[in-house]
C-alpha cells in the first residue's frame, strides 16, 4: 500500500483511479464491506484503489477534548487500512485550508484535480465542505460537469443493527469485548511504543510498560485483563490500566500501562500490541502509595482467577 501524505505529494502517476472517503475509525466490519466493494469497482475499471483518511480528524480538530475516543490511532488505521489490500491512502492534513474548502472546491480540488477520480464511492452519512453541503447527492449532482461516476455505499448490518464506530465505542465502554470483536472483525487491540516512565510501578512491586496510545482520548478507561504481544512476547497474560492516573498524575492524556504476569524484560524502545479481555473495574484514585500497591495486587489476583476459569496460560 502507497501511503501520500498531502494533496502537494500526488504525482501524475496517481491521477485516474476509484475513491472513497471517510474518517474510517476502527476499520471494522461495515469499513470493510466499503473497502471491498472499492477494490471491486477498481478492479472492473482497471484502476488503483485509493482511501482518502483526515488527521486529525476533523470533530478532533474543532473540539479535541470533546471529540469521540479513536477507536484506532493513526498508525493503526494505516495498519489496518493495509490489511485490506487497497493500493494507496491519502492522508489529508485537517487544518484551516482545508476546512475553509466549499464542496465543489474539495470535488475540484481533491477528486478531480488532485486525483482524477473516475469512480468515487461515498457513505450516506459522510458530509464535506465548509458548510457541510457536501453529500452523496451532491457529487452526484456534480458527475456530469465534473466527469466521473459516483455510487452510495452500502451499510452493514448485525443484529438488526447497523455496524458503526459509535456503535464500537459503546461496547468498549462497557467491556463488551466480544460484541467489539463481532463489528471490528478481530479482537480489540492498541499498538504503542513503550516508555520510560515515572518507574513507581517496580517500586510497588508490579513493574509496567507505560505505553504510548496515540490518542488525546481513549475508548476505554479501567483495569483490564488483557494479553500482551510484541517484544518477545506472544499473547502474555498481564493485567492493564487506561485511564489518567489519578493516584499520581491525574493528567489529561489517556495512558496505557501493562503489568506482565510472570515475565520480566526491557521492553523500552519497542511496540506493543495490547488485546483486551475484560474489564475487572473502573480506574480509581487511591488515598495512599500503600492503598494504590493492595489495589494493584488484588487486581492482579482477580486476573490470575478469569484467566484461570478461562485456561489462559
Amino acid at each position: 500500500m502507497e501511503l501520500i501524505r498531502g494533496l502537494h505529494n500526488l504525482r501524475e502517476e496517481h491521477r485516474g483511479c476509484a475513491v472513497t472517503v471517510g474518517a474510517f475509525d476502527g476499520i471494522h466490519r461495515g469499513h470493510q464491506g466499503v473497502l471491498a466493494h472499492l477494490k471491486s469497482k477498481a478492479a472492473d475499471l482497471g484502476l488503483p484503489s485509493t482511501v482518502i483518511v483526515f488527521e486529525p480528524l476533523p470533530r478532533e480538530y474543532f473540539r479535541p477534548l470533546e471529540a469521540p475516543p479513536r477507536i484506532t490511532n493513526f498508525r493503526e488505521r494505516l495498519t489496518f487500512l493495509a490489511e485490506t489490500g487497497v493500493d494507496r491512502v491519502l492522508v489529508l492534513k485537517f487544518d484551516e485550508s482545508l476546512r475553509a474548502m466549499t464542496a465543489e472546491q474539495f470535488i475540484r480540488h481533491v477528486f478531480v484535480d488532485g486525483l482524477g477520480a473516475q469512480y468515487i464511492a461515498l457513505g450516506d452519512d459522510f458530509r464535506f465542505g465548509n458548510s457541510r453541503e457536501g453529500d452523496f447527492e451532491y457529487a452526484q449532482a456534480m458527475s456530469e460537469k465534473f466527469g466521473y461516476e459516483v455510487q452510495p455505499t452500502g451499510t452493514i448490518e448485525l443484529a438488526g443493527e447497523r455496524v458503526s464506530s459509535t456503535r464500537i465505542r459503546e461496547a468498549l465502554a462497557a467491556g463488551h469485548f466480544d460484541e467489539a470483536a463481532l463489528l471490528l472483525g478481530r479482537p480489540y487491540t492498541m499498538t504503542g511504543r513503550v516508555e520510560h516512565g515515572k518507574k513507581l510501578g517496580r517500586e510497588l512491586g508490579s513493574p509496567t510498560a507505560n505505553i504510548r496510545i496515540g490518542r488525546i482520548r481513549s475508548p476505554l478507561a479501567g483495569v483490564y485483563v488483557v494479553l500482551a504481544s510484541g517484544a518477545g512476547l506472544e499473547a502474555a497474560p498481564g493485567v492493564a490500566n487506561v485511564g489518567t492516573r489519578p493516584t499520581v498524575a491525574d493528567s489529561l492524556r489517556a495512558n496505557l500501562e501493562v503489568h506482565v504476569l510472570d515475565r520480566t524484560g526491557d521492553f523500552y524502545g519497542q511496540r506493543l500490541t495490547v488485546e483486551f479481555l475484560c474489564k475487572l473495574r473502573e480506574e480509581k484514585k487511591y488515598d495512599s502509595l500503600d492503598a494504590l500497591k493492595a489495589g494493584i495486587a488484588g487486581d492482579i489476583d482477580q486476573a490470575r482467577v478469569w484467566l484461570a476459569e478461562h485456561a489462559i496460560h
